[in-house]
């Protein structure tokens, strides 16, 4: 499972590296992994301290620190 969520960390820095700040829920639609599987991704990335996450009526704005 560590290594599965791992690579979806890997997928989430590469679309926010792309795209910039997205909601959650839109970047959601484009990675193909499960909700679940995102979120302890984004947990581990947030604990690394490679993301921003701001909550924005229900969402959550996701952008890589700088």
């Amino acid at each position: 499972m560590i290594t599965e969520i791992g690579i979806a960390a890997g997928d989430i820095w590469h679309y926010l590296d792309a795209h910039g700040e997205v909601f959650f829920s839109e970047m959601a639609k484009h990675i193909d992994k499960s909700r679940e599987l995102l979120l302890m991704s984004l947990g581990w990335l947030a604990r690394e301290g490679h993301v921003v996450l701001i909550k924005d009526e229900g969402d959550y704005g996701i952008s890589l620190r700088k």
